[in-house]
């Protein structure tokens, strides 16, 4: 594993005026979706099986990106346990391949110029054809590029494999290309970087009021970096969200296919 587990300094304590402080944000906008994007999900944990046992319990849809190189059956099996007969909450779609960083010099990458054309395509493609193998038809064929990065040429492989979208962060300098819309998230829960819990939670819910007013509010979650507070604000906040009737929560696949909203299982 190469993901770092370190929780931001917001996670330190919930403050008490938070939950009316998140009132209040989640009321001052008229109508917006809301979707939540977890990364590297893939090998069994105790706060992996933790995240995925809320969502359920919750009726909450969850964008759940998985690293092929991490996933087996024995690993789809314990995830399916997790979730039980919640799957149709989940969007379960590509993450990478390996999650490697292949830049000598800048930001890490997975796909960015750092790594050769062939080398790239060959990833993606294993990447998918393993998990559509292991998944089957609950495989969604949209990419989350580790760290949120990919280049241009990395995107046209995508489009020629059939990928439906892409997931960064908001504000990417690289503009995607036609037929594969970029699925952002704009809410950072966990890789946050303010040096200390106030300055934390004052950006925190900057973010959120500036997502919601922009129409669609993408969370990004990582487990690993997730304390006990962090799980206790994710129980906070989803019957929170739950109880706005102007916000609708949805996942990448309803979000593509334009289906009604709705946490209700498939008959």
């Amino acid at each position: 594993m190469i993901v770092s587990n370190k929780a931001s300094q917001l996670w330190r304590q919930i403050p008490a005026d938070i939950p009316a402080r998140l009132q209040d944000v989640l009321q001052r906008h008229p109508k917006a979706t809301v979707f939540f994007r977890a990364d590297d999900v893939a090998i069994a944990s105790i706060k992996q099986n933790r995240l995925l046992d809320i969502f359920s319990r919750f009726d909450t849809p969850l964008c759940a990106a998985l690293v092929p190189a991490w996933m087996t059956p024995r690993h789809w099996d314990a995830i399916s346990r997790a979730v039980q007969d919640k799957h149709h909450l989940f969007a379960w779609h590509q993450h990478g391949w390996n999650h490697l960083n292949h830049q000598r010099e800048g930001k890490k990458q997975e796909f960015g110029p750092g790594a050769g054309f062939e080398a790239k395509k060959r990833a993606i493609l294993r990447g998918r054809d393993k998990l559509a193998s292991i998944l089957g038809e609950r495989f969604l064929p949209v990419f989350t590029p580790p760290w949120n990065r990919l280049d241009t040429e990395t995107m046209q492989i995508l489009v020629e494999a059939g990928f439906l979208a892409i997931s960064r962060s908001r504000g990417d300098k690289l503009q995607s290309l036609p037929g594969l819309p970029d699925l952002s998230v704009n809410v950072d829960l966990h890789t946050r970087k303010e040096a200390s819990p106030q300055a934390g939670w004052d950006a925190l819910l900057i973010e959120l009021d500036q997502a919601l007013a922009s129409g669609r509010a993408g969370f990004m979650i990582h487990h690993q970096r997730m304390n006990e507070a962090a799980f206790v604000f994710l129980e906070q906040l989803l019957p929170l969200l739950h109880a706005q009737p102007h916000l609708s929560l949805v996942h990448f696949g309803q979000i593509l296919d334009g289906s009604p909203v709705t946490t209700a299982a498939a008959p």
